[in-house]
């Protein structure tokens, strides 16, 4: 039976008809190439145009080859991506109505190969640091640039850079898992065993408007209006300069890891209190914010899939959706309350997910601040990219050096990149792999020193053994135990300090050798 047939099934002719009519309306609109924007990629289009040369949202993926590579067979896995997902042939620009998007028939692979046998490590790191971060046209694409450094027969590096206008993180575990059908695929010279792909990026465009303009759209915004009622709560961290009057978007990264000991705790206390470790993190994380600056209203961004249906799950394109999560903090609640509170307000959040930021933005009209990102300041996320099964897999996504995967025969060793950009003050990403917790705060550099942070991260490690070992702990305890660990750090780190320079004054002063002695006179 074909699938037409099994469409129409068991329906009355009349809703054979209205199916018939549905369909034809789809292929007309796909016949068009240039389509509105969704609601994110609208809000990540505003801030290209204020600063069309940053860096801020190009999604990078880098790792060594460590096996023989067919470099036309991977270039041509690529080509084969970008043929199959319409996202990744797309570029952006201004029309008459506001900002469109316009899918090409052909666009051909960016495929740059660079000889770098004969580069030092350190030569290597900088070239691909300043590949990553090179600025996107989106108005002349391509949105996707591949890199190979070659250094040797038998060792190649590896670098994706795609604009996030385009993509997100599920997108990319998705576009490195078909390569691991695509490129074996490529080399043997057969079709790819590839499901074929029945809708496109534009049919989630039309769903989501469809959605916004009917009961349940209304029914989202009420929700959303209630939750963020009143003036909106503004973090102000500690921070150790000034705030730029303009957001200038330059950015680090502080990574560590918890050890299975504290990972197991932490997973048991949230099975022992009905809640997921994503509430545990993020219960903890907004009692770190609240010991940070004493706030008992406070606003964190979470990123969520935003593929609530399942026939959007195998399309490349930018679903997820941050949804503001507004926490209460006061009464100095235990910490175990408080994960009661985050439980309900995360449920609830997940319920009516599927609304805009952006157009919570533009309906709030909070008061501009060019120094701030508008809502939240902070952001938190826990992944556990599951498109990719290997163990390790997952904090591939970390960019740690060392972890190894083989998608489609390819020996591939996970290569750190230097972080640049950060879209906000502060930004908590945990990565879960089967055993352990990789942790990466990623910062405003502007705001934040390095040592700050690297004191922040061990705070955090402090407070999540603390409440792992007793979670009735009042977070006003908490407050003072963190404040004490903070001034022991910076008394550790001082003393630290002098000791390096008493043995720099003590190597500037010790008379070089092999120099020749003169005596008072100045003779030798």
């Amino acid at each position: 039976m074909s699938d037409s047939s099994q469409r129409t099934a068991g329906l009355s002719p009349a809703e054979k008809r209205a199916l018939l009519m549905q369909l034809l309306r789809k292929k007309a609109e796909r016949s068009k190439s240039i389509f509105p924007l969704s609601y994110n990629q609208q809000g990540i289009w505003f801030l290209y145009l204020l600063a069309p040369q940053s860096a801020i949202y190009n999604v990078t993926f880098s790792a060594r080859i460590c096996s023989d590579l067919d470099i036309a067979a991977l270039r041509g896995a690529f080509q084969a991506l970008i043929d199959r997902h319409p996202s990744l042939r797309t570029t952006f620009f201004l029309a008459a109505g506001g900002p469109v998007q316009q899918v090409h028939q052909h666009h051909e692979v960016h495929f740059a190969q660079t000889d770098a046998a004969a580069w030092s490590d350190d030569e290597l790191k900088a070239a691909l640091a300043e590949d990553a971060y090179r600025p996107f046209d989106l108005e002349r694409g391509p949105v996707l640039r591949v890199s190979l450094f070659r250094r040797s027969a038998s060792e190649h590096v590896l670098l994706l850079a795609i604009h996030h206008i385009a993509i997100d993180f599920w997108s990319l575990a998705l576009i490195l898992n078909e390569l691991n059908v695509l490129y074996p695929a490529q080399k043997a010279g057969v079709p790819a065993a590839l499901p074929q792909l029945d809708l496109q990026y534009t049919d989630y465009l039309r769903w989501q408007n469809e959605m916004l303009a009917g009961p349940q759209g209304e029914k989202l915004w009420r929700y959303w209006s209630r939750q963020l009622a009143g003036p909106l709560p503004v973090l102000n961290l500690p921070t150790d300069r000034p705030r730029p009057p303009i957001q200038t978007y330059r950015g680090a990264a502080h990574d560590f890891s918890l050890n299975d000991e504290l990972s197991g705790l932490l997973k048991g206390l949230a099975r022992s209190n009905g809640a997921t470790l994503y509430m545990v993190l993020l219960a903890a994380f907004e009692a770190m914010l609240y010991c940070l600056t004493g706030q008992q209203d406070l606003l964190v961004a979470s990123p969520v899939v935003g593929r609530n249906r399942a026939e959007f799950e195998n399309i490349v394109g930018l679903f997820t959706n941050p949804v503001m999560l507004r926490a209460d903090l006061s009464g100095n609640p235990t910490y175990r309350a408080l994960l009661g509170r985050v439980r309900q307000t995360v449920l609830s959040a997940l319920e009516h997910q599927d609304y805009p930021t952006l157009l919570l933005v533009q309906r709030f009209r909070p008061p501009r601040d060019l120094s701030r990102p508008p809502l939240a300041q902070v952001m938190f996320v826990l992944d556990k990219p599951h498109r990719l099964a290997e163990e390790g897999a997952p904090a591939f996504m970390l960019s740690e050096t060392g972890l190894r995967m083989n998608p489609g025969g390819l020996a591939l060793e996970s290569f750190a990149l230097e972080r640049r950009a950060a879209t906000l003050d502060l930004v908590m990403l945990v990565i879960e792999t089967a055993s352990a917790l990789s942790i990466s705060i990623r910062y405003n550099s502007d705001l934040f020193d390095p040592a700050t942070v690297a004191r922040m991260a061990v705070s955090f490690e402090t407070l999540l053994r603390g409440i792992a070992t007793d979670p009735e702990v009042g977070l006003d305890a908490l407050a003072q135990s963190l404040a004490r660990a903070e001034r022991k750090q910076k008394a550790v780190a001082r003393q630290r300090q002098m000791q390096l320079n008493v043995q720099k004054l003590k190597t500037v002063t010790r008379r070089p050798v092999g120099l020749p002695q003169f005596n008072r006179n100045g003779a030798q």
